[in-house]
């Protein structure tokens, strides 16, 4: 660590985190478990988000975005997530992935075109890279691109899609040229509405339940050429640098999932007797609780130092692949641990622990799993 780091907050950084965790308690809080159970998206809400400008935090203020930095943009997510990881999830797939590609590659017209209504939540965005076969093989991808004319032909389809049916508007990566080539891809968006563009199986999932996880299907899908965003090939390399960004994303979410767990397994150890004592008062508990601090401390230093770099514009792909990888494990260790200070109340429904356990597990898989970011990690480490 050579760089020069300063992570005092901001007056705008602790405004935003004041508005999102009133935000937070009174709208998402108290509906938290009825759109768990029956997986609700719920829509409207979002909208109430892109209202606050919450759906476009990196955007320029010109696009209809708060032109905020990635610092307050970690608040956002960390705030939501220690309620609601489901809303953490949709609210980040939608600003860094979606948005955030149109931001960086779009040229201004596509930028004038689709930022206002995704920045506003007029628009909900979805972004498609995964297919049911090639998983973090991507370059393997079935789902083509063929010109014809003026316009693009797409066929094929995506996986493990957030908004995939919902989203009004996807980034999709296709293979415009051989398959297993980083310069075989390209990067299309695509509106609903389109013929030939439809959702497909929506996923039951163990958690993040009420954010919408789909298939996108494409049969016939002719969308303009205009749509390409960047230059033919570039593709998987946009798509590349959109995960690094994606990471901070991820990693902010497993620390505000972590945030939660700890908060409520603090608050039940000191509520909780046994033996005529608090169970805070037992070094079995005080001893996990000590740990659990300790690594959320640690996640969320990793975290600001890459969004620091990101707000640089240095490069941070070592940064963000490390605060993701130890933020999702630590989320899951915190939640797991926080389940076992409840005991047995961990387990049931009535309590916030069990579903901040449930929650965890994702951050550990999507946009690159654990196993990934230690590749990312050590050809970086190896690169210098």
């Amino acid at each position: 660590m050579s760089q020069n780091y300063n992570f005092s907050e901001t007056e705008t950084q602790i405004n935003v985190k004041a508005m999102v965790r009133d935000f937070a308690e009174k709208h998402i809080r108290p509906n938290i478990m009825e759109w768990d159970e029956a997986q609700i998206f719920p829509v409207g809400l979002f909208k109430q988000l892109g209202e606050m400008g919450l759906m476009g935090v990196l955007v320029p203020e010109e696009y209809g975005g708060s032109g905020l930095g990635y610092q307050e943009y970690v608040d956002v997510i960390v705030e939501v997530a220690r309620v609601c990881g489901s809303i953490g999830l949709s609210l980040a797939a939608h600003n860094s992935l979606c948005t955030g590609h149109i931001l960086a590659f779009g040229n201004e017209e596509q930028k004038q075109r689709w930022l206002p209504k995704l920045a506003t939540a007029e628009w909900i965005g979805a972004w498609g890279l995964t297919e049911a076969n090639t998983g973090s093989d991507a370059l393997r991808m079935m789902t083509t691109a063929v010109e014809d004319g003026d316009d693009y032909i797409i066929n094929g389809s995506k996986n493990w899609i957030t908004h995939g049916k919902s989203g009004d508007l996807a980034v999709v990566m296709v293979r415009t040229g051989d398959q297993g080539s980083s310069k075989g891809i390209s990067a299309i968006v695509v509106e609903r509405g389109t013929p030939g563009f439809s959702a497909g199986k929506k996923e039951n999932k163990l958690g993040m339940r009420a954010s919408e996880t789909t298939e996108m299907i494409f049969d016939n899908c002719r969308v303009p050429k205009a749509n390409l965003l960047g230059n033919v090939g570039e593709g998987f390399k946009q798509a590349m640098k959109v995960l690094d960004g994606g990471r901070i994303s991820i990693a902010a979410l497993g620390l505000g999932i972590a945030k939660g767990a700890f908060d409520a397994a603090v608050s039940y150890s000191k509520q909780r007797h046994q033996f005529g004592q608090p169970i805070s008062s037992f070094q079995a508990i005080s001893f996990k609780l000590a740990d659990m601090a300790t690594e959320i401390e640690a996640a969320e230093l990793l975290i600001r130092q890459a969004a620091d770099l990101k707000n640089r514009h240095l490069p941070m792909t070592k940064e963000s692949a490390m605060a993701k990888y130890f933020s999702s494990e630590v989320a899951v260790k915190v939640s797991t641990e926080a389940v076992q200070i409840f005991g047995g109340y961990g387990y049931t429904k009535d309590f916030p622990v069990e579903k901040f356990y449930r929650d965890s597990k994702l951050c550990t898989i999507g946009e690159g799993t654990s196993e990934i970011q230690k590749i990312v990690i050590a050809r970086e480490i190896l690169r210098g």
